[in-house]
């Protein structure tokens, strides 16, 4: 993608970085580049894609390991994997500091932006600087509801070597604000500028459209109100909620803000689900992946039309499994195949067993080819990992982890959607904040019209849904089903945006199969939260390390350090 290479040329013109070989052709003599062709324009592509598409490291720890499967959207532990679906469960130093360590570095290239815009800065722009403050808006709202407290107000002042952390609300407080500030900045302004002072394609979530920026930074607002509303001691969430759905939110399909990937750099600068998923030779590989057994079992049970946008039905086949010779493993081997064999029926799938698994040694499991419908249960663990052929099981369509430079078509990522924007209303409608007002049940089917849309479902197959599936439908029942279906919907709607997908559950308690965690030690891996749901991650050691006092503070004040200890915005 042009916009990315374009960055590094004026990087290198200005002397704040070298190109690649890659990049070199745009332009023969970079050094060539003048003063007067220099913007902070060039200096916002980065700090974007970060955000969203980090090189290999933390895209596999932070997001695949960690939030994409809390979110309960893919899972590890099948015959092939490397790991028991327990993995992140169980607290490991190593992928918890790089999803730290992600963040923490992540701020940076941001405020190095804000510097440049802000008034005063080399590249004063008071319309880039209020696009800088929104993207500040999305960096903290992910960072805070990952790990709680952390250093906010004090973060990037150059005088304060070791910031103190702040509470969760009042960094929602102050993103509000925030935000507040760049919609006001903006007006009715359309462009950042002209000529070089026009973001345009550098940037890569709203093409330098400002307007669409002030409808993102207003949903962003609507979603974090509605996020801190009913949390103990919530004080701003039903005023910011109101003045969120009086102003334009995202509205139209063109609305949607979603990050196209760079096609061509290395995933060591910039990398997808194709980068992790190749990596290790695809569908057999070690790391590979399945699809969950909560997102098939929705899609499929409703007859959900982005079933097959996400999803590829099980390869199939026939394999034999015998039990194991001795020990637990032993004893409890009729429970597991029972369990296997229970989720292959709760799923309809065609297959047939061989043997019976409480007489004899060996039992026999053939399935239909490509034809069956079947998600992965979350968290099982390392013992019943040799029945779990991943060839039972759904796995990503090509769409998520076809290899770079192949295709056009390869998949955005998921900033903030139109379709969240009309869920968000009918949450507030539904549960009677202030201001709030219009029928929950209209802006709520609008909401799944778009999302579906946007996955690339035909109309004939969304109006469909809209008219036949109970989960389409709010206009009857109590506040909490409504609300459910809510969650539901906005969950599916997320489908590779963990952070945002395990925020709703966090919030909303749905899906309840995630929510209620696990408790069978015998099938599934309890972590080091005895099956609990995760609600958030455990500080980085550099975190420790390096400001170990103010951490303490906001340990004494948030709980434990601990998988469990419940972040303020999920608090009732």
């Amino acid at each position: 993608m042009k916009t990315y290479k374009f960055l590094f040329v004026i990087v290198f013109a200005l002397g704040f970085g070298s190109c690649t070989n890659d990049f070199l052709d745009i332009n023969k003599d970079p050094n060539a580049i003048t003063a007067d062709q220099a913007s902070a324009k060039y200096f916002l592509t980065v700090p974007q894609y970060k955000l969203y598409a980090p090189d290999n490291y933390p895209y596999w720890r932070a997001m695949l390991i960690h939030a994409d499967r809390f979110a309960g959207y893919f899972t590890f532990g099948d015959n092939y994997s490397w790991w028991s679906d327990e993995l992140g469960y169980k607290y490991s130093a190593s992928y918890t500091d790089a999803t730290w360590d992600f963040f923490d570095g992540y701020f940076g290239q941001l405020d190095n932006f804000l510097k440049l815009t802000k008034p005063g800065g080399d590249f004063e722009n008071e319309y880039m600087y209020a696009v800088g403050l929104i993207i500040k808006g999305l960096y903290y709202q992910m960072y805070t509801e990952t790990f709680g407290e952390i250093p906010y107000s004090q973060a990037g002042n150059p005088d304060i070597l070791l910031p103190a952390y702040d509470t969760q609300k009042d960094i929602y407080k102050g993103i509000i604000a925030d935000l507040d500030a760049a919609m006001s900045t903006i007006g009715d302004v359309a462009k950042t500028g002209e000529g070089i002072q026009d973001l345009g394609t550098n940037d890569l979530y709203c093409g330098g459209d400002l307007q669409k920026w002030k409808k993102l930074a207003n949903t962003l607002k609507l979603r974090i109100a509605l996020r801190a509303y009913g949390a103990t001691g919530d004080d701003f969430g039903a005023a910011a909620v109101s003045q969120a759905m009086a102003a334009p939110l995202l509205s139209t399909d063109a609305d949607n803000v979603l990050m196209t990937k760079d096609n061509n750099i290395s995933k060591w600068n910039s990398d997808s689900y194709a980068g992790a998923w190749l990596d290790f030779g695809g569908f057999g590989s070690g790391g590979g992946w399945t699809v969950s057994q909560p997102m098939v079992d929705y899609l499929r049970d409703y007859n959900d039309p982005r079933l097959t946008k996400f999803v590829k039905p099980a390869l199939g086949g026939t394999f034999k499994f015998t039990r194991p010779a001795s020990g637990s493993d032993n004893t409890l081997w009729p429970k597991r195949v029972t369990y296997l064999c229970d989720v292959l029926n709760a799923a309809g799938a065609d297959y047939t067993k061989t043997g019976n698994e409480n007489t004899d040694n060996e039992v026999t499991i053939s399935m239909a080819a490509n034809k069956n419908f079947v998600g992965q249960p979350v968290r099982l663990n390392g013992f019943i990992q040799p029945l779990i052929r991943r060839e039972f099981f759904c796995i990503p369509t090509d769409f998520f982890v076809v290899k770079k430079g192949t295709t056009s078509n390869l998949y955005p990522e998921i900033v903030l959607t139109t379709a969240e924007a009309y869920f968000l209303k009918a949450e507030a409608i539904v549960r009677g904040v202030s201001g709030a007002s219009g029928n929950a049940d209209t802006e709520f089917k609008e909401g799944i019209r778009k999302s579906m849309k946007m996955w690339g479902c035909a109309d004939g197959d969304i109006n469909t849904y809209l008219a036949m599936s109970a989960l389409a439908d709010i206009t009857t029942g109590s506040t909490s089903q409504k609300l459910e279906k809510i969650a539901v919907q906005r969950w599916i709607n997320s489908y590779t945006e963990g952070f945002e997908g395990w925020a709703v559950v966090r919030k909303l308690g749905y899906p309840a199969v995630l929510a209620n965690g696990v408790s069978d030690p015998d099938i599934f891996g309890l972590g080091d939260m005895s099956g609990k749901y995760p609600e958030r991650m455990i500080y980085g050691s550099s975190a420790k390390s390096k400001n170990g006092a103010n951490l303490a503070i906001a340990i004494g004040r948030q709980g434990a350090d601990a998988m469990d200890t419940k972040l303020w915005f999920s608090k009732p």
